[in-house]
């Protein structure tokens, strides 16, 4: 079970996320449901289209249960099974 203060070291796939920040301008504010991970991106579902979001470039708001966790997207740069395995 996914809980605040872990996210990133669960799975993110099927998340609602949002860029509350990010060096590139054009990202902020982009929503949308996580529907594919790699070491380096995050692919979310934008109305009915796939974008590609750098996770280094973002810090990423994602919705988990009726909460809302902030998290940097340097924290999630891993390979998602190389990432899920982390020990804090």
């Amino acid at each position: 079970m996914r809980s605040r203060g872990d996210l990133g070291r669960h799975e993110l796939i099927g998340l609602e996320v949002e860029v509350v920040s990010s060096t590139h301008p054009g990202y902020v504010g982009m929503k949308g449901r996580v529907v594919d991970e790699t070491k380096r991106m995050l692919v979310i579902d934008k109305d009915g289209g796939e974008k590609r979001l750098p996770k280094r470039a973002c810090v990423f708001e994602f919705i988990v249960g009726d909460k809302r966790e902030r998290i940097e997207g340097t924290e999630i740069e891993f390979r998602p099974e190389d990432r899920i395995k982390r020990v804090k």
